[in-house]
């Protein structure tokens, strides 16, 4: 089980969002790099990176902070956010990075996953932010009228290497995890899923060394690790430090 740490990016900053809002923000640390470097000297073995601001504009914004953090770091590295196109996903691969997160264009183009993945196996994963239970597109500004669990299905057997699924009512506001609407979606499909959205506490660290839980490939934290909620030793500790590069290489 893999905890990763956020990085949420900003103008160049790293950020913390309630609700998905951008207006709702809080700076975290002006140096993301330096925060990338702060999570791998606590223990943390796999980094979770947004753009923001790139997710808005349907392009890479803050490209120079994420090549700050490839360069800080020795640690796999996932990025979503803005990412459109096959030579978005080849340009970043080519500069470091290990998993390539597709939101938006998996909703409006299911085809071009299929071919990534089929292109660079197993570094492929589809991002599923949900608000009550419908896709949301374009940075949240936007929701479509598909299912998460159906939008999962479309690409069942397609070599999707995880789908990362957010809960986008609960993100940020440090009410816990909506376990149940993971779970459910993660026994509707073969993918591996990665809870986010509102982890808060130890309590939910301890919610996923449950059996049932082993279903799942992790959980993303934000806020309750930046704020200290969650002490990144103790949390590592309980959850025996799985390997989070476990089939992802840097």
């Amino acid at each position: 089980m893999i905890l990763f740490p956020a990085i949420d990016l900003k103008d160049g900053q790293c950020v913390r969002l309630k609700l998905g809002d951008m207006a709702r923000v809080t700076v975290f640390n002006d140096s993301p790099a330096a925060q990338a470097k702060a999570f791998e000297d606590q223990g943390f073995e796999y980094l979770h990176v947004v753009d923001l601001n790139g997710a808005f504009a349907g392009q890479s914004v803050n490209g120079k902070a994420v090549e700050a953090i490839l360069e800080a770091v020795n640690l796999p590295v996932q990025l979503g956010g803005g990412i459109r196109t096959l030579a978005d996903i080849e340009a970043w691969f080519d500069r470091g990075l290990s998993r390539v997160i597709l939101g938006t264009v998996a909703v409006r183009d299911p085809g071009l996953v299929k071919q990534a993945c089929r292109r660079f196996p197993g570094r492929i994963a589809v991002g599923i932010d949900a608000r009550g239970g419908k896709v949301a597109v374009e940075g949240w500004a936007g929701t479509s009228e598909l299912f998460a669990i159906e939008l999962a299905r479309r690409f069942e057997g397609a070599g999707v290497a995880a789908i990362i699924y957010t809960d986008i009512d609960r993100d940020g506001m440090l009410t816990g995890i909506n376990w149940p609407a993971t779970l459910k979606l993660a026994k509707a499909t073969s993918i591996p899923v990665i809870a986010s959205g509102g982890l808060a506490s130890m309590n939910d660290i301890e919610m996923m060394t449950r059996p049932e839980m082993q279903v799942l490939e992790g959980a993303i934290s934000g806020r309750a690790l930046y704020d200290g909620r969650i002490d990144a030793k103790k949390a590592l500790e309980r959850l025996g430090k799985t390997s989070a590069a476990e089939g992802v290489s840097k």
